[in-house]
């Protein structure tokens, strides 16, 4: 799946030249922790929750009320924000997004295109709502979970098994992690059945493969 098809494009950015308590208001007020800052159309950092609570002054301080009211409105958000951008483009795919955020430790990417232009922001909200997507958890209430061997028609078996007793599918992931060599681990999410005709679809899925577990989710108390 594309980053464009998943970044927001209702972007709010500021000026370099913003002062942090602008900016800091700014975010408090449309509820977001991360604001691309311009110089004119040009995306030269990102400020965050973090980098505004990092250069807030200490409960502590010994500022008087004048002092410290001054110390912010002169401090501007160039002066506190990340330079050191990491992007992603609207043509590449949201899993390699997802590896940026995990690997550089940060919750939100800049999407920029080949001219250099800000056209998207994609946060990790925007990666859960891939992941709830693709997993079909909306459609589908049961999911198995097989250690199945790693070789062609391994799947097929299984899902003949499924249509066998009227089981529809609604997304088949597999994972290679934490499996031993020769194996995959397959998730496959069933729409939601009747419970005797599932109970005989989950005894007869027992008796043919390696079935991990089943789970059964209800939304109802999300």
């Amino acid at each position: 799946m594309l980053v464009k098809a998943w970044m927001s494009t209702d972007l709010i950015s500021v000026d370099e030249n913003t002062s942090m308590m602008k900016a800091s208001q700014i975010m408090k007020e449309n509820n977001i922790r991360r604001l691309p800052v311009m110089k004119g159309d040009k995306l030269v950092g990102i400020l965050t929750d973090r980098d505004v609570k990092a250069a807030s002054p200490s409960k502590a301080t010994t500022l008087d009320m004048h002092e410290l009211y001054y110390l912010l409105s002169e401090l501007k958000v160039r002066d506190i924000m990340t330079k050191n951008l990491v992007t992603i483009s609207p043509e590449e795919t949201v899993e390699k997004a997802a590896v940026k955020m995990l690997e550089h430790r940060i919750s939100g990417l800049p999407v920029v295109n080949d001219q250099g232009k800000l056209v998207g922001m994609l946060s990790q909200g925007d990666v859960f709502r891939v992941l709830i997507s693709i997993t079909g958890i909306y459609r589908g209430g049961v999911q198995f979970a097989f250690n199945l061997p790693d070789k062609p028609g391994s799947i097929k078996e299984v899902a003949d098994v499924i249509r066998k007793h009227g089981g529809r599918m609604a997304s088949i992931l597999t994972s290679y992690d934490s499996c031993e060599e020769d194996c995959r681990h397959v998730f496959i999410r069933i729409l939601n059945m009747e419970p005797d005709k599932l109970k005989a679809l989950e005894d007869e899925l027992d008796q043919n493969f390696i079935l991990l577990y089943t789970v059964k989710d209800a939304l109802k108390d999300v």
